[in-house]
């Protein structure tokens, strides 16, 4: 199978359920924001190698993220029967690592940077492509039909990058970057 199509070369792309939409639709541009996420996933995961539950839960993460964009990439009205759906437990599941994770973390006195170690600069970055993903979601929500859980999931997952990078910071005896004002 040949990995070139050239059905795109005309700025369409197809959807599952046959659909060809712009390139630049919203529905194209939200999945593929989540697409990018999971590659920066990807650079983090090569920092967390030697954290083994931490590369599994990303990993998890990952395949999960896949399962969003399939969500995205279907065509309104349409359905995917086999497509394994974000849930509330997904969301759960996050929630439950942060907190596990935030338990051997300082308490926050002041706003963060991003940067310390590489695994956390990677994390940071990877939270910023996530939140430019949930904010493409609300976009196409306003236009189509997004399921909740969708924006839920996101919203927890930046939340849970940012706990990550400070993580990684800690485990490498980094102190996380404290965002210093003018006045400070």
């Amino acid at each position: 199978m040949k990995i070139y199509t050239k059905t795109g070369d005309a700025g369409e792309t197809g959807l599952f359920g046959g659909a060809r939409v712009p390139k630049n639709d919203a529905r194209v541009e939200a999945y593929g924001d989540v697409d990018e996420l999971n590659s920066v996933l990807g650079v983090l995961r090569s920092h967390t190698a030697d954290h083994v539950e931490l590369d599994g839960l990303l990993a998890k993460i990952q395949a999960r993220l896949f399962d969003v964009g399939a969500e995205l990439a279907t065509a309104e009205g349409r359905d995917i029967a086999d497509l394994q759906k974000i849930n509330a437990s997904d969301v759960t599941a996050l929630e439950a690592s942060i907190d596990a994770q935030e338990k051997d973390l300082a308490p926050l006195k002041t706003f963060v940077l991003p940067g310390g170690c590489a695994a956390a600069a990677a994390a940071h970055h990877a939270r910023t492509v996530c939140r430019r993903a949930e904010r493409r979601l609300v976009g196409l929500k306003a236009l189509s039909d997004v399921r909740d859980e969708l924006l839920h999931y996101l919203n927890r997952l930046s939340d849970f990058l940012f706990v990550v990078a400070r993580t990684m910071n800690h485990r490498a005896g980094v102190e996380d970057v404290p965002w210093v004002g003018r006045g400070g």
